[in-house]
Parts: C-alpha cells; sequence; structure tokens
C-alpha cells in the first residue's frame, strides 16, 4: 500500500481537498493508495500536531514551498520525500520502478524550492477564489496520480 501524506497550513482547504480528489481518482485502480491529510500549523501559533508527527508516508505532497522548507527544518527524515504537488507533476518520472526510486531520483532533500510552485491558499476570500483552488488543485490531482 502506497502511504501519501497531503499538507497544507490549516488541513481545512487545500489538503482536504487534495485528499478527496486523489482517493477519488485513485478509486478502482489495484493497488491501494492511503491519503492522510494534515496541517503545519492547525491553530493558529500552535504546532503541527501529534498525529501529523506519526504518520510515515512514503510521499509527502504540500501545497507551497514554505511547506517544503518547514518540512526540511523540522522533520529532515522526511525532506527526501517530500515535495510541492506542482513540482512532482512536472519532475516525477512515470513508473516503472517503484515510487521510492522515482522519488530518490529528484534529490528533493536538496532541491531549491521556489514560490512560484504554490497552489495560493483561498482562506479567507470568497468562493470564486476556492473555486479556482479545486479547479487547479483537480488538474493537479489528475496529473499525479498518472505519475504514481
Amino acid at each position: 500500500m502506497t502511504e501519501l501524506l497531503v499538507l497544507c497550513t490549516g488541513n481545512a482547504a487545500r489538503s482536504v481537498m487534495a485528499g478527496y480528489m486523489l482517493d477519488a481518482l485513485w478509486n478502482g485502480r489495484p493497488d491501494p493508495l492511503h491519503v492522510f491529510t494534515a496541517g503545519t500549523h492547525v491553530i493558529d501559533g500552535q504546532p503541527m500536531g501529534l498525529r501529523t508527527r506519526q504518520v510515515h508516508a512514503e510521499l509527502v505532497v504540500v501545497m507551497e514551498a514554505d511547506h517544503v522548507r518547514f518540512v526540511r527544518r523540522r522533520f529532515p527524515d522526511a525532506a527526501a520525500k517530500t515535495a510541492t504537488i506542482r513540482r512532482l507533476c512536472r519532475d516525477l518520472p512515470p513508473a516503472p520502478p517503484a515510487l521510492g526510486e522515482r522519488m530518490a531520483s529528484l534529490g528533493l532533500a536538496d532541491v531549491e524550492v521556489a514560490d512560484t510552485e504554490d497552489v495560493l491558499d483561498p482562506a479567507g476570500h470568497d468562493a470564486d477564489v476556492y473555486a479556482a483552488c479545486a479547479d487547479e488543485l483537480w488538474a493537479l490531482c489528475r496529473q499525479l496520480v498518472e505519475l504514481l
């Protein structure tokens, strides 16, 4: 089973949407996929929750460059398997080989991240911004599912 953690800031919009989308798009495929969602700061000023720290995912998909930086600082052992969804869609080679090998080939622990990789946070915006975010995530999740 592939375990995938989708991470954003508050686990209230982007990670939840992407987690749902990845599950829905994966449905019916022969290999099982278990998707977790979490936030780096689920309550303003509070650190990532214990549940998030305990997840041992093969891949950590984040919504913005700052999330990559957060993981590198706080959880350096996970840096080599953490990337923005946009980078994964752009750089992850298709299977085969196994996901772990393909992730290792990307050198994610050391690659420079840029804010241009961000999926913009719709929090606090009107419904049209949420809809645009959802549209963007559907497209990215479709690409990622094909690469996994």
